[in-house]
């Protein structure tokens, strides 16, 4: 397998197609992956804002004082505000904002960005990173009559693991999980839990090329992968009536209130 960052991608810009801009620099093939990060997809869609565009709420001043009470230095409160305002549910308020996202993916600050974002202040995730993996599928498919996958990637930290990693939002062109279920071990044993989420993996291969920081290269393809014959499934974000970590946080915070 095979993965390499697509070089000399433009800074851009609100209304500009991603598929049209990696066309014009990528060779792809029948079969290829292709790791876009959501701070382009962003860009494009025009997700940028300014602080001044969220008022605080008394929700949002408590949020930021008891913040800054943990970390010793001022937090703004407008930024608490444009982390409520994108989030379905906040699961912790401190000592860091823990979201739930519209579209089900759980980070911190609701995954908003305030690196590289020219002038503006934050850049707020994708709305439906699924539907623009998908958009971005056809347009690769239009231009260079190629049939890819695309995953929309962001950036997150891990429980219990120091150091973040490259996850994904949403793809298109493959299932999200490779399902062993039902499959036999070595030794013949049925397996019975095993379901590999591989467009996280894929998103955190793609990851170790494009980078972080000022490296400018938010695109990455991966050749050559492989899902084999398992079953495949699109079940990704685990469904709240299950998610035993979800309630448990949700216990600390009434707890804490």
């Amino acid at each position: 397998m095979e993965v390499f960052a697509v070089e000399g991608l433009p800074e851009v810009r609100r209304g500009d197609s991603v598929a049209e801009l990696v066309a014009e620099r990528a060779d792809l093939q029948d079969g290829d992956v292709v790791c876009v990060a959501s701070t382009i997809v962003s860009k494009a869609a025009g997700r940028q804002a300014d602080l001044a565009d969220f008022p605080a709420s008394e929700r949002a001043e408590r949020i930021a004082d008891g913040i800054a009470d943990i970390a010793g230095e001022e937090k703004d409160p407008r930024f608490a505000q444009a982390v409520i305002e994108a989030s379905e549910e906040i699961l912790t308020e401190a000592p860091f904002i823990l979201a739930v996202t519209r579209f089900g993916h759980i980070t911190v600050n609701a995954g908003i960005d305030r690196s590289n974002v020219p002038g503006a202040d934050l850049l707020l995730l994708p709305e439906d990173p699924t539907d623009c993996a998908e958009r971005i599928r056809a347009g690769l498919a239009e231009h260079l009559g190629v049939d890819v996958a695309v995953i929309v990637t962001d950036t997150s930290g891990r429980p219990f693991r120091l150091g973040q990693r490259g996850v994904a939002l949403g793809w298109a062109g493959i299932p999200a999980a490779r399902d062993w279920r039902g499959e036999s071990d070595r030794e013949g044993r049925e397996l019975g839990a095993t379901v590999q989420a591989v467009v996280d993996e894929l998103a955190a291969a793609g990851n170790l090329v494009t980078g972080e920081g000022a490296g400018g290269t938010p695109v990455a393809v991966v050749r050559g992968f492989d899902f084999g014959d398992h079953a495949g499934s699109d079940e990704l974000y685990r469904p709240e009536d299950k998610d035993v970590v979800r309630d448990a946080l949700r216990e600390w915070s009434h707890v804490r209130d």
